[in-house]
């Protein structure tokens, strides 16, 4: 005889499905609550204390002058024009760090591996003091106990007349476009192309043959011959404007503050000894036999570490080191304590003071820092998922 309905059939309730979807929309509905809540009362106090709700205060002028600046800025510039200015001043630290700190940890890391005891020592030393003193000290160190104890601008170092530098930053020589140095540009943008075609062709050749082409020394020659030619070419429409030294200090040139130098060379070495580990942990990881069937090969050890056992540790190195270059641009934020103009320096800081507009400038602020750390993991996502497509 057939069963009840109400006996062969589980009820909603004892469903753990169903329970875990009731449970997850009671916690979205607390949640938005909270949320809204939250909302309501910082309105109300807001409204209270006559603190602006809405982004009225972007286009209002700020009155206040920024001393390193990419694009142009005045006192009588907006505070959105202060935004951007103090957003390019934070993205330029960020792409320096990058760009620096990989390199010398790599070179850091290598050197750990190194069988020259002194130079395995020198850099192991290197990377437990940068891992393990605090970088808001080693920023206070470049600043004060270095870049502020150089000489005054009358007595300036001078690297061969072009190139001076003192307690006031580098001054170097500023280029000043003429007309037809845009042909400058086009050269080197159809030379980085000629240079990938190269290396392209070059990977290829390699795959089928086992035959190496001289890549960097090809790639060098078109990036540097291109331009030079252009230039010539073009009349040579690029003129350098050098400091010079006046009564009481130096004009003209390209002046790099040393708040700006502190805080690259701090987040630069800083992030390198980090960086450092993750490059010698990733090398040691990749099987000892590799090293030997290269050795069969009859590759050097230099050879042997550039083509064979690298790149396959950079399946290792990539995921962590995405977290350093976050780091090197969260980090930045840390320019407050020497003054460099970054964004949180000037938006969070300058223009938050003078318009209270809290609430709307740390939004703001926050989400530029989420969006840039959102893209920088993209891009290294999709090298790290492009790499293993490959090794399958």
């Amino acid at each position: 005889m057939a069963e009840p309905a109400g006996l062969t059939r589980t009820s909603l309730l004892n469903d753990p499905k169903m329970r875990g979807y009731a449970s997850q929309a009671l916690l979205v509905l607390v949640l938005l609550a909270l949320f809204l809540f939250a909302g309501r009362n910082a309105f109300v106090n807001m409204t209270a204390r006559g603190i602006p709700l809405g982004l009225g205060f972007w286009d209002q002028t700020a009155g206040f002058d920024i001393n390193q600046k990419l694009i142009p800025y005045t006192p009588q510039s907006t505070y959105g024009r202060a935004f951007w200015v103090g957003l390019w001043n934070t993205a330029l630290v960020g792409a320096l760090g990058i760009v620096l700190a990989t390199p010398l940890g790599f070179a850091v890391g290598i050197a750990r591996l190194s069988r020259n005891w002194i130079l395995a020592k020198a850099a192991m030393v290197y990377v437990e003091i940068m891992r393990n003193t605090p970088l808001l000290l080693q920023l206070l160190f470049w600043y004060n106990a270095v870049l502020k104890n150089l000489p005054s601008p009358r007595q300036s170092i001078s690297l061969g007349g072009f190139v001076f530098l003192n307690d006031r930053g580098l001054y170097l020589p500023n280029p000043q476009f003429g007309e037809g140095a845009q042909w400058i540009l086009v050269a080197l943008v159809l030379a980085v192309a000629a240079a990938f075609g190269f290396w392209y062709r070059a990977r290829q050749r390699q795959a089928m043959t086992g035959a190496q082409a001289p890549v960097a020394l090809v790639s060098l020659a078109l990036c540097l011959g291109a331009p030079a030619l252009a230039y010539i070419l073009a009349g040579r429409p690029i003129a350098f404007d050098l400091a010079r030294l006046t009564r009481f200090n130096l004009t003209g040139g390209l002046q790099l503050y040393p708040e700006f130098a502190a805080l690259v060379f701090g987040l630069v070495t800083y992030t390198a000894g980090f960086i450092a580990e993750i490059v010698r942990a990733g090398v040691l990881a990749v099987p000892k036999g590799q090293s030997e069937a290269a050795a069969a090969l009859g590759l050097s050890r230099r050879a042997t570490l550039r083509l064979v056992i690298v790149p396959q540790a950079m399946r290792l190195i990539t995921p962590p080191l995405t977290s350093q270059y976050l780091n090197i641009v969260k980090n930045s934020s840390l320019a407050v304590a020497i003054g460099y103009p970054d964004l949180v320096l000037i938006f969070a800081g300058t223009v938050l003071d003078q318009t209270h507009a809290a609430v709307q400038v740390m939004a703001i602020t926050m989400g530029v820092y989420l969006t840039i750390s959102l893209v920088v993991s993209l891009a290294l996502n999709l090298y790290g998922a492009r790499n293993a497509l490959q090794e399958r």
